[in-house]
């Protein structure tokens, strides 16, 4: 079984970023470039970024000119984060279940799978109100998810990978609610083999555009992609929203 906050000890263990800071690096930076053009906004716009880890994309948006937070729960994370921290960069640990800064960002991020992980919905929901909350209102806000549908068709139940000098075996299930990943690590000279088990809700485009709702966020474009192609729920490998604030 998963631990009560799993997240909490795997973010903030040194393998996280083992196993998945350098994977699809080129692939994220890439997107993160197609998704400002796409929006263009307006140099020097506030920008949010939600589970920022260690602000690696926080710092290419504050790169291309705009003025971003990141926030993450992960105090390991942030303290790394806090080494690039500038005049248009800044980092804080925080819990997004939390109230954050009131109408003040123009755009918010949540990158990559970065939410999903609590263990009820009332926390979810308290999760989307501090983003909704941070912004301003006509602000907008961008969740990239994994689309339930593909994952639950397209479910590699054993993977195992040699990252740096660690070798990982992973082992992934789901229910009719979650899906689950189990990761254990070996690295030599060890006898200890830590294990963490990650564990991300099977949300789908209607229950999010619900969810958003609530909020006061209007789902404005959906994309299926990185490149930003066209959403078909059976075959995309994502799931992008992009929402307006109403009020």
């Amino acid at each position: 079984m998963a631990a009560k906050e799993w997240y909490k000890d795997w973010f903030s263990s040194p393998y996280y970023e083992v196993l998945y800071y350098k994977r699809n690096e080129a692939e994220a930076a890439a997107f993160i470039e197609r998704l400002v053009n796409h929006l263009q906004p307006a140099s020097g716009s506030l920008m949010l970024d939600v589970a920022c880890g260690k602000g690696r994309h926080s710092r290419e948006l504050a790169e291309m000119g705009f003025d971003v937070t990141g926030i993450d729960i992960a105090v390991p994370a942030i303290s790394e984060a806090l080494k690039y921290q500038a005049e248009n960069l800044h980092f804080f640990v925080h819990d997004m279940r939390l109230p954050f800064y009131i109408n003040y960002f123009k755009y918010a991020f949540n990158f990559f799978t970065s939410f999903g992980y609590f263990n009820t919905q009332r926390e979810h929901d308290n999760a989307l109100r501090t983003i909704a909350q941070s912004l301003e209102t006509g602000g907008i806000f961008v969740i990239d998810y994994l689309n339930a549908s593909y994952v639950t068709t397209h479910l590699i139940p054993t993977e195992n990978a040699a990252v740096e000098d660690a070798f990982f075996t992973i082992k992934r299930w789901q229910t009719k609610e979650h899906f689950f990943k189990e990761i254990k690590i070996a690295v030599p000279g060890t006898e200890t083999m830590p294990v963490y088990t990650e564990k991300v809700a099977k949300f789908s485009l209607l229950q999010l555009t619900e969810m958003l709702s609530k909020q006061h966020l209007k789902v404005q474009e959906v994309f299926g992609n990185y490149q930003l192609g066209q959403y078909d729920e059976p075959n995309s490998p994502r799931l992008i929203i992009i929402a307006k604030k109403m009020k």
